[in-house]
């Protein structure tokens, strides 16, 4: 039951970077109206403030200046939108009643309070696994994330999967027709850790969208330890300040390692940023099944488009490009835009084998492989991979 007369003051800044994380994550329609709720608990270490919608828990803890502890709930988003809006002064809040009254400077809100009698237990935390570098982590899920589908039914496509071996961690997701995946390090607990998760891709974006990566203090990743890594069905992360808790997936993740080529025909490679230039502009004239024509030998690279109605679009770049005296292949261009944009360096490596097969983009190494005795190139030995199924050409 939550306090009939919580009273407190704290700084407007962390109040709104507090409120604003938790309400990303509150639902707008829920089943049941109490999961809009924030969960406020003002007591002697300061505040605490929580979110929880049976898949997703967050809470953020600040520093407060606490007239009278205890715990209330209000509209989260509505709550959120209010504080972003107030001057740069500190906010005193109290209960008045059955409503939060927000005072700060000439500014006054009344809010609704909601009765926290069904409101569900937020989960604890796991045990924490491992620690990692933020912005590894961040960079690493927004890398995979791209490649994971949206139809909830097939729900083990929508997730990331995520393979612990120790003190190496494969994140792989895939919608059928576009895989990414990325090999990365990090500090487990036990070194003999072994785990295979399945986390939804929007949820743990989410996640990494919101960390600060400028900081070099890693954060915990909580499955469990032990025999009971993962036992709870929660991945928690735990940031500075904040946890969140995000309910796992239950579903078989595809076996991917048959579908990624070992070896390939021919290389290409070309500079990304005047090539996401050219797919920008030449794909404004593809047509309803779009596609984009991608047509290399050595030294060029030809991009083309069109449709019966939208006329034809094309434009020549310059690229490397060994093993075949010519290779015509298309691709969807938003998918391929897709795994351009979370290749990280300057130029990427094409591998390909058939117009009709997948395709790999992997960021450039500092020496492509040599050419073997059958004329094939082992794939380039790199933390990220983006394979691309071909669109079949007509005729």
């Amino acid at each position: 039951m939550e306090s009939q007369d919580v009273a407190f003051r704290v700084d407007k800044s962390d109040l709104t970077d507090a409120v604003s994380w938790v309400a990303r994550s509150l639902p707008s329609k829920a089943a049941q109206p109490v999961l809009r709720a924030m969960v406020i608990t003002a007591g002697d270490e300061g505040l605490e403030i929580a979110g929880f919608d049976y898949e997703v828990s967050t809470r953020v803890r600040l520093a407060a200046e606490v007239e009278t502890p205890g715990t209330i709930a209000v509209a989260g988003k509505l709550i959120a939108d209010i504080t972003a809006t107030l001057p740069a002064k500190p906010v005193e809040l109290r209960v008045s009643g059955s409503a939060l009254v927000m005072s700060c400077g000439a500014s006054r809100f009344e809010l609704p309070l909601i009765p926290l009698d069904d409101y569900p237990k937020l989960p604890d935390l796991p045990e924490v696994t491992g620690r990692i570098n933020p912005a590894l982590f961040a960079e690493a899920v927004n890398q995979v994330a791209v490649a994971a589908g949206r139809d909830d039914t097939l729900p083990m496509l929508t997730g990331v999967c995520v393979d612990i071996h120790g003190s190496r961690i494969e994140m792989a997701a895939t919608d059928r027709f576009r895989l990414a995946r990325r090999v990365l390090e990090w500090e487990p607990t036990d070194q003999s850790v072994e785990a295979r998760l399945l986390i939804p891709a929007k949820t743990l974006q989410d996640n990494a969208r919101t960390l600060d990566t400028q900081l070099n203090d890693p954060i915990e990743v909580a499955v469990g330890t032990g025999d009971g890594v993962g036992a709870q069905g929660l991945f928690g992360v735990h940031a500075y300040n904040r946890q969140t808790t995000t309910r796992m997936l239950d579903s078989e993740f595809p076996t991917i390692d048959p579908l990624l080529p070992q070896t390939h025909t021919s290389l290409a490679t070309v500079e990304i940023a005047p090539l996401l230039e050219a797919i920008r502009r030449v794909s404004l004239v593809t047509d309803r099944n779009a596609q984009i024509r991608m047509q290399f030998s050595p030294g060029e690279l030809i991009l083309s488009a069109g449709g019966t109605d939208s006329g034809h679009a094309e434009e020549r770049l310059s690229c490397a490009f060994t093993g075949q005296e010519e290779l015509l292949i298309a691709f969807n261009p938003n998918y391929l835009k897709d795994g351009l944009g979370v290749v990280h360096t300057d130029r990427v490596v094409f591998g390909f084998n058939d117009p009709a097969r997948p395709a790999i983009l992997v960021p450039e190494p500092d020496e492509l492989p040599e050419v073997d005795a059958e004329g094939n190139f082992s794939t380039p030995a790199r933390d990220f991979t983006y394979l691309l199924m071909p669109v079949r050409l007509p005729g």
